[in-house]
């Protein structure tokens, strides 16, 4: 699978718009066939910065997701709703997804 975090910087004054855009994004991204997941969530520390979880099956439904067209809108709206370049960091690994983490059970 690949796994893709991206922080995103977003302009105070666009939070309407790229909270709207990333709903959008997302419900679209979470119903290709190779998404395993896609979520935004925002900072607990700044208030203007989104995280991004991606887990594609594996490069060539990361391939296809780059593809699509909604894919497109989103980089081209994008410029104009951040306020500094996002950063990403992409791993390539031979896991299937989440798994279970071994120091937390509910009681």
């Amino acid at each position: 699978m690949i796994v893709i975090n991206i922080v995103i910087p977003i302009r105070p004054e666009k939070t309407d718009e790229w909270l709207a855009l990333a709903d959008s994004y997302a419900k679209d991204v979470n119903g290709e066939e190779g998404c395993l997941h896609f979520i935004f969530s925002r900072s607990l520390t700044d208030e203007n910065s989104y995280v991004c979880i991606e887990g594609f099956r594996d490069a060539d439904a990361g391939a296809v997701h780059v593809q699509q067209p909604y894919v497109k809108n989103f980089f081209d709206r994008m410029p104009d709703l951040v306020s500094a370049q996002p950063q990403i960091l992409y791993i390539d690994t031979p896991h299937d997804g989440f798994g279970p983490m071994g120091e937390i059970q509910p009681r």
